[in-house]
């Protein structure tokens, strides 16, 4: 079907790129029900006196709200124009990233500094997919079981906020309330996420029924320093095991000051019930997701114990 649709002879209004470059001349799109403003500034100023609209940035989530659920948009403000919010920034101490840069850009920017946030990446989506979706959107939407929330709390993120001409930042653990509750007010929005420049020691592991394009069950992401053989420093952020994206903290005191043994480990995974409280639903059991939350600790430490000796589903290390 798809190869006869695009052997079909193109529409008039494709063809006429005349009107594709006037909007690309125009400062402000504003039709109705819609405003596309290229301008940071503009944005943010529509935003706060329009605290009712959808932002849209790639459409990936918010366009089945439409589709499946057949929910009325009568009000949309569209980031992809806003060039401050595509904008990435690699700095001595931090890497920032616009709410507006898509998934495939974040693909390439964290191949060069988190391979496995990269490799899990490009796991949860199609090319066409992460091509739309954009970071910001991932982060806003808040869903409990969007897979870059817990890398990027793992890496210790910072979440940039604007509510008209005012900002505010927040660790990014601290913006998800609630299951579909967040910590910004009206008119406020997701300006930018930044990552502290760090060497990289950071596992990510997403289990899911399909290996490619599927909804995570679990997704855990692990951040933790050893020196000396001692846990020094432990960030560890999981997805689908609570109504929001959660930090693993009492498996973090666990483990942080004790050496990276079997013993440790096997006695910290147990704080995953303590961290915990996951529900049964149609992708897993509880007992299965706490399950799993300590096996990929275990699985974390044998990792790094063999350097780069192992070899995971579709990666082969030499």
């Amino acid at each position: 079907a798809a190869e006869a649709a695009a052997k079909k002879p193109r529409t008039e209004w494709l063809e006429d790129r005349r009107a594709l470059s006037v909007l690309a001349d125009v400062e402000s799109l504003d039709i109705p029900g819609v405003y596309a403003p290229r301008g940071l500034d503009d944005f943010a100023t529509w935003y706060l006196a329009n605290p009712d609209a959808t932002i849209i940035g790639g459409a990936t989530d918010v366009g089945l709200w439409v589709t499946k659920r057949l929910v009325d948009l009568p009000k949309m403000l569209l980031a992809g124009r806003v060039a401050e919010l595509k904008q990435v920034e690699v700095m001595t101490n931090s890497i920032r990233i616009g709410a507006a840069v898509n998934m495939s850009e974040v693909l390439d920017l964290m191949s060069g500094y988190h391979p496995d946030f990269a490799e899990m990446i490009r796991r949860y989506g199609s090319t066409q997919v992460r091509n739309a979706a954009t970071i910001g959107g991932n982060i806003a939407n808040g869903s409990p079981i969007g897979d870059g929330p817990p890398a990027l709390i793992a890496l210790g993120a910072t979440l940039h906020l604007r509510r008209g001409d005012k900002t505010r930042d927040m660790p990014l653990e601290d913006y998800f309330v609630a299951y579909g509750k967040q910590d910004r007010a009206q008119g406020e929005f997701v300006e930018a996420v930044s990552i502290p420049r760090q060497a990289d020691v950071l596992k990510c592991y997403k289990i899911s029924k399909r290996f490619d394009q599927d909804i995570s069950a679990v997704c855990g992401c692990f951040n933790i320093i050893v020196e000396d053989g001692m846990v020094t420093a432990a960030r560890i952020a999981f997805g689908g095991m609570a109504a929001t994206p959660k930090r693993a903290t009492a498996v973090e005191d666990a483990l942080i000051g004790n050496p990276w043994t079997e013993q440790v480990v096997m006695a910290a995974a147990r704080k995953f019930a303590v961290d915990y409280a996951p529900i049964d639903d149609m992708r897993a059991s509880s007992r299965y997701r706490l399950t799993i939350a300590r096996n990929l600790l275990q699985r974390c430490l044998t990792e790094s114990q063999l350097g780069n000796k192992y070899t995971r589903v579709l990666e082969a290390r030499a």
